[in-house]
């Protein structure tokens, strides 16, 4: 994967100068904390993508694909539960009687789509597999799958559940999209009394003519996370972490 720090960063996306929120610290403890990714895959995050058209510029500007693989990759190094909540849409899904705007899109693109839910047939390289580079990493036996969330928070899977029966109380969240599927987690996560961190850089959000979805998440996580992390920092507070037990 390719090094994401060479590309210039967008002003629009910098810290303020003077902000007014308080700073917030988080001791990270690896005996407590997790790794919680959304969405990594096809649809989101390759050219092949069917959302490309409206993610794909913000995820190259960032460099999300690369940084989401060295983030889960650094997180398996130090033996942090990785937590996917992906996003499944079966036959029966596309029935429903109404929606909002965000899952009408979705479906008009057929984004995740999966024939069957007991059902792989069709599966691997589709939309709804997960991203090349991760597979590898997300296959090795040890990562946590939950069930599909259907639209974006995670009130319809099994992801709290699992950081709970693995006394999980720290999240590190990262995957797609910020504006949506991270962002909803997080104030679920918040809500039920998880410390939350973002990592800014493994995330991306569309750009459409209603608005840069990146730049609506930035100021919402910096309300609501407790800490709001580059790929780089995380890592080196994942290292620093495990040297310390």
């Amino acid at each position: 994967m390719s090094d994401a720090t060479s590309r210039k960063p967008n002003p629009l996306y910098a810290d303020p100068e003077n902000p007014v929120l308080p700073a917030t610290p988080v001791a990270l403890d690896l005996r407590r904390a997790a790794l919680v990714v959304t969405d990594p895959q096809i649809d989101f995050l390759s050219p092949h993508g069917a959302a490309w058209g409206a993610f794909g510029e913000n995820i190259t500007e960032i460099g999300t694909v690369p940084n989401l693989g060295r983030l889960m990759a650094a997180a398996k190094a130090v033996d942090l539960p990785v937590v996917i909540s992906p996003h499944y849409y079966y036959p029966h899904d596309h029935q429903w009687d109404f929606a909002a705007p965000g899952e009408a899109l979705m479906h008009k693109m057929r984004m995740f789509d999966r024939r069957d839910p007991l059902s792989l047939e069709g599966f691997a390289g589709s939309g709804a597999d997960w991203m090349p580079e991760y597979k590898s990493l997300i296959e090795d036996g040890r990562t946590i799958v939950c069930s599909p969330h259907k639209i974006a928070g995670p009130q319809t899977n099994d992801v709290l559940f699992q950081l709970r029966k693995h006394r999980v109380d720290q999240v590190i969240l990262a995957g797609m999209a910020a504006n949506f599927c991270v962002e909803s987690h997080l104030r679920d996560f918040v809500e039920h009394g998880f410390e939350v961190v973002v990592v800014r850089d493994a995330t991306a959000a569309s750009k459409i003519p209603e608005g840069d979805g990146y730049l609506a998440a930035l100021t919402n996580f910096r309300w609501l996370a407790s800490g709001l992390w580059t790929t780089e920092e995380t890592i080196a507070r994942l290292n620093a972490a495990q040297a310390a037990v």
